[in-house]
């Protein structure tokens, strides 16, 4: 086949069609992410570690009042003496709020937008501060940290574009800069309007490239079917190492991540909006937070009646998932031990997280961290 050395426009173009036609074979039991392990060993007397907590009810509601000797938490399987435990209403919280303004986004947007704004006044406290961020093209920081009505403000200003999606560079730079701008001690949260789908970010982009150029003059010679092929494991190869770089970034921070999949019930339509919410699943479960997916109803009908319908009772669905966090948020605890295992840096430590008297309560809490250095934040 001749002339067929990929150009710009065709790397996007095959980036989506890579998109829409793989996605990553699901394991149900989450294992630890891969990273390179060339650190040497560190001997360390004692390591502080933080776990933010959720408890709630079978209804969903906080369970409140909970103290040091009602969880148990186990490193590795072993168990762990539990140094203090914070209530939510005397720890403050930093959230950052993470928009998709990219063409993935859907009709619902004014009102996701709204929600959302009233959802950091109800939550939010005076001690308390959110960021904003948009999710298109590049990542973008569109409010530094600030009061909730300041924040409330911003998020109404953001306009939808037809731009592509950079998810894992946005997500992994939102946990970076709470890691580097919140105090410690508080607690830490990113909220993603977002399917979870990604189009742009650096580094697949780059493999993709990588990829073409490696083939060299071959490109002018190899047929349609082998450069697909070769493009969608260079692509898989890639969202993997996006995926590790991008948890590692949101468990060194102690942040907790949560997620609104706007497309709904889409989700079955295509293997790109599947993926896209294997993401969110996978960053939430990891962490301790929830990635909430609604049941919205189609709103692009011919029946305007029964659009307007439909639309009344996505918004009350969207309404009902932020009162749900809400309550997951004030419901998290900040439980923290001293390790005194001997792992090398980089490693990543396994942990389970209970209660004594589980009851029917729900605990979310992360299933893990990386160890640092002696010099890390």
């Amino acid at each position: 086949m001749k002339n067929l050395k990929p150009q710009p426009l065709f790397y996007l173009f095959a980036l989506i069609t890579v998109f829409t036609f793989s996605v990553f074979a699901q394991n149900p039991t989450p294992t630890p992410p891969a990273v390179e392990n060339d650190d040497e060993p560190i001997k360390v007397s004692s390591r502080l570690v933080v776990v933010p907590v959720s408890v709630t009810d079978a209804s969903g509601q906080p369970v409140l009042g909970l103290t040091a000797k009602d969880f148990l938490v186990a490193e590795e399987n072993r168990p762990q003496t539990i140094e203090k435990v914070s209530d939510a209403d005397k720890v403050p919280l930093e959230i950052a709020i993470l928009f998709d303004v990219s063409a993935s986004t859907d009709a619902m947007f004014q009102f996701e937008q709204e929600t959302a704004a009233k959802f950091l006044q109800d939550v939010m406290r005076p001690e308390d501060h959110a960021t904003i961020f948009t999710i298109g093209e590049r990542p973008m920081l569109i409010q530094a940290r600030d009061s909730s009505a300041k924040s409330a403000v911003s998020i109404k200003t953001i306009q939808p574009t037809k731009q592509f999606t950079a998810f894992y560079d946005s997500v992994r730079i939102a946990a970076d800069y709470l890691q580097k701008n919140a105090p410690s001690g508080t607690r830490k949260v990113i909220v993603v309007i977002s399917d979870g789908e990604d189009t742009n970010s650096e580094g697949i982009k780059k493999a993709l490239d990588d990829g073409y150029r490696k083939l060299g003059k071959k490109l002018d010679t190899i047929d349609r079917k082998a450069l697909y092929e070769l493009t969608v494991t260079n692509r898989d190869a890639a969202s993997l190492r996006e995926q590790n770089r991008v948890l590692k970034s949101l468990q060194n921070a102690d942040t907790v991540f949560y997620s609104v999949n706007p497309g709904g019930g889409s989700l079955q339509l295509n293997k790109m909006a599947q993926f896209g919410q294997s993401n969110l699943d996978k960053f939430a479960l990891q962490t301790g937070g929830t990635a909430f997916l609604p049941k919205f109803q189609p709103i692009g009908l011919k029946d305007n009646l029964q659009n307007s319908s439909n639309m009344k009772k996505n918004q009350e669905t969207l309404t009902a998932i932020f009162r749900q966090l809400a309550n997951e948020l004030r419901a998290q605890y900040l439980v923290q031990y001293y390790s005194e295992a001997d792992f090398p840096v980089n490693r990543y430590v396994n942990l389970k997280v209970g209660l004594n008297n589980p009851q029917t309560y729900k605990v979310r809490a992360r299933e893990g961290y990386f160890v640092k250095g002696p010099d890390s934040n």
